[in-house]
């Protein structure tokens, strides 16, 4: 079985930032950005690819809705995008 990685999108800063977590490594996580429009399918489905990942078969991105400040209810919503990957290609040594 692959090793499976996630990756996250979130807009800091008005342009929308896609990166794959790297778990017990120093070196920096891959990562695409975009402009401020929210990346399409196929858009997210080739960053990730020029990255050297693919999604996991049957996997979505999922929605998760947090806040800027924790615990303020006024605080701006921040979305962030979740979705399991495989490398296509040899990515990391720990």
């Amino acid at each position: 079985m692959q090793e499976q990685f996630t990756a996250q999108m979130s807009m800091p800063g008005g342009r929308w930032r896609l990166y794959v977590v790297l778990m017990n490594t120093t070196v920096p996580w891959p990562e695409y950005r975009f402009g401020p429009t929210v990346p399409t399918l196929t858009e997210r489905a080739e960053a990730l690819n020029v990255l050297g990942f693919v999604p996991v078969p049957g996997a979505e991105w999922e929605w998760t809705e947090d806040s800027e400040t924790h615990d303020d209810p006024a605080s701006p919503v921040v979305l962030i995008a979740a979705i399991r990957l495989h490398a296509v290609r040899e990515r990391v040594r720990r």
